[in-house]
Parts: structure tokens; sequence; C-alpha cells
């Protein structure tokens, strides 16, 4: 399945593993790599050595391009900058912050920069300052969120830049990267289908939720605070949000959500961890390798192509 995005990133399939905190680890990146996509190493708040010993340890278990998602609001943002130029990775993608202060370094080094926009005014910013493409992140994603649905956001930020447009959010089967394909994206970025497989080494009390969730089961906590983030419910978030009712302060709610994502993917705290999820949940099913789940998402694409192939009379 060749398109824009599979010549730029030199990737079989047009699929992009999300950059998940304390979930897209060395054994993940590679499995997605390995499998013909694109494998992508968290770094998160993570200091620069551990994420020098991740990337180097994918190396080790595959020699396609993967690349490496940088919080731009972490205290380590300048040095895991530098540490990706040295360690030759190929490709950035970047969230929660603008990347031009390290446009120019990445550009230099070769690297392909792919910044997560949730907006048009974004993306246009981000294809000005050099960016190859972008991650058009709708609102039914896991984790933090915007406020725009995936099916109205990708096909506005289609129209607004001229570099390739990744689609996100909502996205987990052969129909959704068909249905991203058909809005004008040039490939889609999954976080949620990735935490059921059997690469993932998140907990198993996380999978089991995952696997067992209702299109009902995601809550998103943090409105009131401006920065809105979707998990399963659980205490937790029954919590945050009776907590949000009351007008509580951001530093109380902080303080209930402190160390809550670490905990539910290394602890299996499924009750008092943050176990940051997609509303496709409900469509995930059943634990892969990533080599199944992804042959099985572009087989059905190719289907669902082929079948609208006859539609016409």
């Amino acid at each position: 399945m060749k398109t824009a995005l599979t010549e730029l990133l030199h990737i079989e399939y047009p699929i992009l593993q999300g950059g998940m905190a304390w979930v897209a680890e060395h054994n993940l990146a590679a499995a997605v790599s390995n499998a013909g996509g694109l494998g992508i190493i968290a770094a998160a708040n993570a200091p620069v050595e551990v994420v020098r010993e991740e990337i180097r340890k994918a190396k080790e278990m595959t020699d396609r391009p993967f690349g490496v998602n940088v919080m731009l609001l972490s205290p380590h943002a300048e040095e895991i900058a530098n540490l990706l130029v040295e360690e030759k990775v190929p490709v950035v993608t970047t969230g929660a912050g603008n990347p031009g202060t390290f446009m120019k370094l990445w550009k230099e080094a070769g690297m392909k920069v792919i910044p997560v926009v949730a907006s048009v005014a974004m993306a246009k910013m981000m294809q000005r300052s050099g960016a190859d493409a972008v991650i058009a992140e709708g609102c039914e994603s896991g984790g933090h969120i915007g406020e725009t649905t995936t099916m109205a956001l990708v096909p506005q930020v289609v129209d607004a830049v001229q570099i390739p447009v990744i689609g996100a959010g909502g996205i987990g089967d052969g129909r959704g990267l068909a249905a991203a394909l058909m809005l004008g994206a040039s490939g889609v970025q999954m976080g949620t289908r990735f935490l059921v497989a059997r690469e993932c080494t998140i907990h198993e009390n996380y999978k089991k939720k995952v696997l067992k969730a209702k299109d009902i089961d995601t809550a998103v906590t943090g409105r009131s605070t401006g920065h809105p983030v979707r998990q399963l419910r659980n205490r937790m978030t029954r919590e945050y949000l009776e907590m949000e009712k009351e007008g509580k302060s951001f530093e109380e709610l902080e303080l209930l959500t402190l160390g809550s994502l670490r905990r539910a993917v290394q602890e299996g705290d499924t009750d008092g961890g943050s176990m940051m999820s997609g509303q496709i949940a409900g469509m995930v099913k059943k634990e892969q390798t990533c080599k199944e789940m992804l042959e099985e998402i572009v087989g059905e694409a190719e289907n669902l192509f082929r079948e609208a192939a006859t539609w016409e009379k």
C-alpha cells in the first residue's frame, strides 16, 4: 500500500504507532517497524540516558525506520532533541508544544519531523516551520485531546496544507484506515489498538480492561483545567470528575493523578491508575502480534477499496 507517507518514511504500510508515554518503548516500536509500519518510542519526561538506551535497544531489534516522540514540555526536551541527532533517529514526532526551536537542528540532520496538531491553524504553522507531515489528531483518541473530531479535523487540515496528513483518533481497523485515506490523509496513527499487541509490555490488567471495554467506557477528565485527557472509566476518573464538579483547584486535581499512568502501565492498578485509551477500545477484542494486526488492518482496507470499486454503475 503506497502513499505519500510510505514514500516519505520508507515504510511498507501507512501506519504509525502512537508515542504513548510509559507504553511506547523499544519492544513495541521495533515490532511495529518490523511489521511494516513506523514504530515510535515515547520520550515523555524520561531523562536523556533512558531514552538513549531505548533507542539503542530498538536498533538491536530492527533495521527498519523507527521514530521517537518528543514531549516538548519535558524538562529534558533540549537534551532529547540533540540525542536524536547523535543517534541518527530518522523520524521525530512531537506533542505538547511547538517544535520550532528544534526544527533547524533536526532538518539539517536529515530527520523527518512530524508534529501532532489539533487544529488547522497549528497545521499551517507547522508547515511554515518546515514540518515534513502532520498528525491531525481528533478528540476520539486516548490521552491528551483537543476539541475537534477526527472526521471533521482531517479533511480541513488536508485542505489547508500541502504536506502529507496522518489521521489519528478513533482509528483501529481497516475501516478506519480506509476512511482516513478517503478523507485525504496519507496514513494513520493508532495507539489504543497497539495496547493489546503481544509485544506491548503494559501490565496484563490494563490489557484486559481494554479488551473488555464497551463503546461508552472512556471518560474525559481535566476539561476544567484546560488539559483534557481521555481514559478508561474507573474509581480515579469518577473521583476526578466529582472533584471538578465541586470546583477543586488544579493542584488538588493534579495530586489525584500524580503517577497514575505509571501505576496503570507498570503495576496494573486499574482502580487508581490512569488507563489512557481512545474511544475505539470497544472495538478491540483480541490480542495479536503487531505483524498480525497490520496485515489484518491493511487487508481489510484493501478489501473495502475493491468493494467500493464495484459501486460505480
